[in-house]
């Protein structure tokens, strides 16, 4: 069984919601990846459009918009999604090997990021 946590935020007043999406609709985001625009009844939410803007798998690794597919890989980057900023550590030329998983949706991601668009 596929089960999927959306959060859905709505850029127009800064609120997101959290909701559960089960096995009929969660078979429908399976193979969406980041940036894709979907119709909000696809998975059974009164809104018009939806636009896929991240997410996490079932451990806590967060998808990367630049790794094509679903595999977990190591990537070696000095800023962007998946790296903390601490301070003083993050000065320039500052590069760290950290494990994050690809842009494609997939039966392992636990969470899935949307905004409204629409």
């Amino acid at each position: 069984m596929v089960k999927f946590k959306a959060v859905i935020s709505n850029p127009k007043d800064g609120i997101a919601k959290s909701i559960e999406i089960d096995e009929p609709y969660s078979l429908n985001l399976i193979g969406k990846k980041i940036g894709d625009v979907i119709d909000g009844s696809l998975i059974g939410v009164e809104y018009k459009k939806l636009k896929i803007t991240g997410g996490s798998d079932k451990s806590g690794f967060p998808m990367r918009p630049d790794i094509p597919g679903g595999r977990k890989v190591y990537i070696l980057t000095g800023k962007g999604v998946g790296l903390k900023t601490i301070k003083g550590k993050t000065k320039k030329g500052y590069r760290k090997r950290i494990l994050v998983r690809g842009n494609t949706i997939t039966r392992d991601i636990y969470q899935v990021n949307m905004v409204i668009i629409e």
